[in-house]
Formats: C-alpha cells, structure tokens, sequence
C-alpha cells in the first residue's frame, strides 16, 4: 500500500479549496448579477446627470376635508403642535380615498393651524397640506421619470428598509465574488504570469486618478 507524498497531499488540498472558492463564486456572481448590471447602468446616469434632462411632471389636487375630521385633527394638533406624528386612521383612509395615496404611518408635521405630510419617493416627491381652520386640503405629486426613479434606487434614496436590506445583503455578496475571485487568481497566478501586474494595475488606476484628478 503506497503512502500519499507530500506533493498529493497538498494538490489534493488545493483542488478541495479551488471546489470550494469557485462554488462561492459562482453562487455571489449569481447573486450579484441583476443587481451589478442596475449598478452599473445607473452609475452610468449619475455620472451624466447633468446631460440627461428630466422634465418633471406635476400634478395638484385639492379636496375638501369632512368638518367632522376636520375638528378631529384640530384637537389633536392642539395637543402636538410642533410634533412629528403620524396621521390617525380615520385622516389615512381619507387621503387614500382621495387622492389615492398610502401614508403608510409616515410622520406628520403638525401645527396649530395645518398639518403637511411629506411622502417622499423614489423619481419623485409628494406632499399633503391639511388647513385646520377651514380642511382645505392640497395634494402635489411630483414625477421625474424612470431615470431619476433608478438613480434614487442605485443611491437607496426614498426606497424603503425592504431595498435597503436588498442594498446590504447584495454589498456583502459582491465582497464574497471579489474576494473569491482573488483567491482563485492566486491559485493560478503560477501559471499565468500577468495575474499580479494586471491586478496591480486594476488598483493603481483608480488610486492615481483619485489623487491627480479629485480635488
């Protein structure tokens, strides 16, 4: 029975790594693809925003606020003037009746004589005003098209903690792929000798253009 060199050994334990890095690897890239690909098309538009012109769309809308409401939200302004809550149910399901908008709980600023309500959104802004002294009531949405929607989804701008976490969960994927990937070029930087000097340039470049050119 003949007894595994050294050599066997240790080329045995670089194919289990390599099987291991390249599945890491590929499941990260697969992770990582459509997220890359928004990435790196909205960096794109970010990087042109100036040449790329949004014209807004905006819509205003006005309505007459229930006086019963009306005095309902008075008294609770009374108590939280100067406060940032959110509106009751009942001033919720109006709004949404309405103008056909989900506050979602989102927080009010309120004043002895109105309450507004910020809805801010990706591609877009929004906002309620409610009068307290007559319920005249204001709506005003603001579009600026699909572009500005994915720059403020490729920067995490007004998406929600759902994106957010998506933002995190695929930052770490990508830190897996590059990672990976550089381990499995060191695996075959012996045979291919131009492994480390384009590795090398890959960093250099951006660092020697980060200190010449960003003041």
């Amino acid at each position: 029975m003949s007894v595994p060199s050294a050599s066997s050994a240790r080329n045995a334990s670089r194919a289990v790594w390599l099987k291991h890095l390249h599945q890491w690897h590929w499941i990260s890239s697969a992770v990582c693809l459509l997220g890359m690909f928004l990435f790196a098309i909205t960096g794109i538009t970010l990087n042109h925003a100036a040449q790329i012109e949004a014209k807004p769309s905006i819509v205003r809308k006005q309505a007459q606020l229930p006086e019963a409401l009306t005095a309902e939200l008075r008294a609770y302004a009374g108590q939280h003037d100067g406060a940032k809550e959110p509106l009751p149910a009942k001033a919720e399901a109006w709004l949404a009746h309405t103008f056909q908008i989900q506050p979602g709980g989102r927080a009010a600023e309120w004043s002895v004589d109105e309450v507004y309500l910020p809805l801010a959104k990706a591609g877009g802004d929004a906002w309620v005003r409610i009068g307290l002294d007559d319920g005249a009531t204001e709506f005003e949405n603001t579009d600026r098209g699909w572009i500005s929607w994915l720059n403020d989804v490729h920067k995490g701008r007004n998406t929600g903690a759902a994106w957010n976490w998506f933002i995190d969960i695929f930052a770490v994927a990508c830190l897996v792929f590059c990672i990976t990937g550089l381990l499995i070029l060191k695996f075959h930087a012996a045979n291919r000798p131009f492994t480390w000097p384009m590795v090398g340039l890959g960093v250099l470049i951006p660092v020697v253009i980060a200190l010449l050119f960003i003041h």
